[in-house]
C-alpha cells in the first residue's frame, strides 16, 4: 500500500496525440508524439515522445487526434533504442487494452486532481 502523500506525486496529464506510428521490429509498441503542453528552456512549444505496448490493440492511425491520460513525471526510459518521456494510463482484460480518455474534451496538459 502507498500513503496519500506517495500517491499525490504522481503528475497525472492530459495529452493530445499528434502522431503514432509502430516502432520497427515490435510487434506492440506504438510511438506517440504527444501534446501536453510542455515548453522548452526557451519557452516554445515541444511535443514529448511516449511509448506505449498497445499495437496488437491499436492501430497507430486511429490513436491520431485523441485525448488520454499520462503519468508524465516518470523518469526518462529506452525501449527498443528509442526515449520514452511518460507512460499512458490504461487497462486490460481478456480482450485487450482499453485506454483511459476523458469524457469531455479538456487542454492538453491539464493536471488531473
Amino acid at each position: 500500500m502507498i500513503n496519500i502523500d506517495e500517491f499525490a506525486k504522481i503528475e497525472l496529464r492530459i495529452a493530445k496525440v499528434l502522431e503514432a506510428e509502430r516502432v520497427e521490429g515490435s510487434e506492440k509498441l506504438i510511438k506517440m508524439k504527444l501534446d501536453v503542453n510542455d515548453k522548452n528552456e526557451a519557452g516554445e512549444f515541444e511535443t514529448r515522445q511516449v511509448l506505449a505496448g498497445i499495437g496488437k490493440t491499436y492501430e497507430p492511425e486511429n490513436l491520431v487526434g485523441k485525448e488520454i491520460i499520462i503519468v508524465a513525471n516518470l523518469e526518462p526510459r529506452m525501449l527498443m533504442g528509442l526515449e520514452s518521456r511518460g507512460m499512458i494510463v490504461a487497462g486490460s482484460d481478456g480482450e485487450g487494452i482499453a485506454i483511459v480518455s476523458p469524457d469531455r474534451e479538456l487542454p492538453p496538459g491539464t493536471l488531473l486532481k
